[in-house]
């Protein structure tokens, strides 16, 4: 056994969190670590981690195991960049003994099994979107421990990634490489789709039970069939319980012969039930609590039309000055009841997109119009950071005096709190001072008061437990109005969305699509084309800095005193080839948008045949735009 937990207790001030706690570890295992929000599961994680001490309690694990904890929160130091971070972490690790080359070596070989490109190693962390920078956090405590832990602590590790970087986790964790694996790890996440890929045991921290955890062996799946059985068996102990202290009540009740000697024991019994059954009662209470209570208000508006976009694109220069385009030729409708989901690679114009289609920004090309009037359009957004973090709980939940109107009727603010599992105590603790889920759910407080024609939900799911995004999937199943998400949580778009609309493609080719298996599909078709350009980037500066190189040595061989080389210029063929390039790549481009809305095209999706043909032609054109950029970078460079 690698790690075991007995007899675990913490409060924090006069809160208890849980009590008489125990888990353990072993070779082999992936155990997913849920329950509901401030149950205790990050503080827990600390401790098996060793980085918190219990109240009561003890933590053993196996004599040399190599413990790697990755926090929820992603910190580096200023001015870091992924490669630097990455050799600072191997220097701990036993097999560098403290030898900076080696300690490069393990660092640059660990990020790029964990997906960086070699120029992006040297980039700024502050560059990387929130998603590269959780793939830093695990590659960092994968260094720690020369690449190979023991196990694996992960907290969260899953918000902020794209779907491709939580497929590229799930295959780590469940298909780890020899020179890259954990030995065992417990993953904190409330990603069902990534509990039911990766999980062997699924643990649930909750007053809900006994010994304060429930755990089983196998999936997600398996664990919500064993949670049922247990709490049905426990409500049925309950109602047994009950009776018999009815029973119990009715014969104290007679008085004269609870006098008895000999009725002495059954008192006592009586007692016992009694208390057993207060405690299972509060057990039961727990598990039936569920998540809050989201319900969001529609203005009850019947415009056939809320917001209509015609062929918008948007693009921006990055730190070379080269211009790239996010998405292109976008066309989309959005009518009361409509419900499209948004998915791209962390960085591809997402959140651009939503405040395109919000009217907070304008497209480069095309147009974005709304109804008349302007449709009412509430925001969660993917930061939290509406609310100050210097206000009140009960301000920012409640802006006006201690009533809230909701839904034509009012609320005073205890009872409003509390439909959000808030305590009457911590109204009067700052925004700053609440968990991430505990946030998450006084901005949904907050939206709910406002009656909306559009709601908008970027990344709604991250902090929130699961009880609470379940009811967050049926409030925005039943909202009349049209809903925009954006999420990576595939078990919350295969449930919401009537069509998703896929960006990130290297040409900036949009797919919209009607179902989250083809989302997914097209996905992978940009991560390939993707993957196919950046290839071609790199053997084109691996060329360059080989003839560099070369010319260098070249150079420094030569006499001090001859004259300096010529400027190197573009044959008269290339320079042709350069003339025609921007035009060529247009084409390329346009001829991968036809085969893009081949493959989107449902006539062509129900035949397999020409399904696996279209397929194959977007490939092909992929990889054409993708030799184009290449080339075209190729004698930019030669060009000085």
């Amino acid at each position: 056994m690698l790690l075991g937990a007995t007899g675990l207790s913490k409060s924090h001030g006069l809160r208890e969190l849980f009590r008489g706690v125990s888990i353990s570890v072993a070779d082999g295992d992936r155990v997913g670590f849920i329950g509901p929000n401030g149950s205790g599961k990050s503080t827990m994680l600390r401790m098996l981690a060793g980085a918190e001490e219990p109240d009561a309690g003890l933590v053993r694990t196996q004599r040399g195991a190599v413990i790697v904890y990755v926090p929820q929160r992603d910190d580096f130091a200023d001015g870091a960049t992924a490669r630097s971070v990455a050799t600072a972490a191997s220097l701990s690790a036993a097999s560098v003994h403290g030898d900076t080359h080696e300690a490069e070596l393990l660092g640059g070989m660990i990020l790029g099994k964990l997906g960086f490109a070699e120029a992006r190693m040297d980039d700024s962390v502050d560059l990387l979107s929130g998603g590269w920078k959780k793939r830093l956090s695990i590659a960092r405590g994968l260094c720690e421990a020369g690449g190979t832990p023991d196990l694996l602590l992960l907290d969260e590790p899953t918000n902020h990634l794209d779907v491709e970087g939580i497929r590229w986790l799930e295959q780590f964790l469940a298909r780890p490489s020899n020179d890259i694996r954990a030995g065992a790890c417990v993953f904190i996440t409330h990603d069902r789709a990534f509990l039911e890929r990766v999980a062997t045991r699924v643990v649930e921290l909750s007053r809900a039970y006994p010994q304060g955890t429930l755990s089983a062996e196998g999936n997600y799946s398996e664990f919500l069939r064993r949670r049922a059985e247990f709490l049905e068996s426990q409500a049925r102990a309950e109602s047994a319980l009950a009776n018999e202290v009815r029973i119990d009540n009715v014969w104290l009740g007679r008085g004269a012969q609870a006098r008895r000697t000999k009725a002495k024991g059954r008192i006592e019994d009586s007692a016992e039930r009694r208390e057993e059954l207060d405690a299972i009662s509060v057990r039961n209470a727990a598990a039936s609590a569920g998540g809050a209570r989201v319900d969001f208000t529609a203005s009850g508006r019947r415009t056939r039309k809320l917001v209509t976009a015609e062929g918008i694109s948007k693009g921006f220069a990055d730190a070379s000055g080269m211009s790239r385009t996010l998405f292109r030729a976008l066309d989309l409708e959005l009518a009361p009841g409509d419900r499209v989901g948004l998915m791209g690679p962390n960085g591809s114009g997402k959140t651009t997109l939503l405040r395109i289609l919000c009217g907070d920004l304008a497209p480069d090309t095309g147009s974005v119009r709304f109804a008349d009037p302007m449709p009412r359009i509430v925001v969660l957004r993917q930061q939290r950071s509406d609310i100050p973090e210097s206000t009140l709980l009960r301000d920012a939940i409640c802006p006006l005096g201690d009533v809230v109107d909701f839904q034509g009727g009012q609320m005073h603010i205890t009872a409003w709190a509390r439909r959000f599992l808030f305590q009457d105590a911590q109204l009067l603790q700052t925004v700053g001072n609440l968990s991430g889920g505990e946030r998450a759910r006084a901005h949904i407080a907050r939206m709910m008061l406002e009656p909306a024609d559009i709601l908008v939900l970027d990344e709604p799911t991250n902090d929130l437990d699961i009880p609470t995004l379940e009811v967050l999937e049926q409030s925005v199943e039943s909202f009349p109005g049209a809903v925009l998400l954006v999420t990576h949580d595939r078990t919350m778009l295969a449930r919401l969305a009537k069509s998703v609309v896929v960006i990130g493609a290297p040409d900036a080719s949009v797919s919209v699509v009607a179902s989250l298996d083809q989302a997914l599909s097209a996905l992978e078709r940009a991560e390939r084309a993707t993957q196919e350009r950046d290839r071609a980037i790199e053997r084109v500066a691996r060329a360059d800095a080989t003839r560099g190189a070369s010319e260098r040595a070249s150079a420094s061989a030569q006499s001090t005193s001859a004259p300096p080389a010529a400027r190197k210029r573009l044959t008269f063929r290339e320079q042709r080839e350069f003339d025609g390039i921007e035009v060529a790549v247009h084409a390329a481009e346009a001829a991968s948008q036809v085969a893009e809305a081949m493959v989107s095209d449902p006539v062509v999706a129900a035949d397999h045949v020409k399904m696996a043909a279209a397929c194959k032609a977007l490939d092909v054109a992929h990889a054409k735009v993708a030799t184009l950029y290449a080339r075209w970078q190729e004698l930019e460079h030669k060009r000085g």
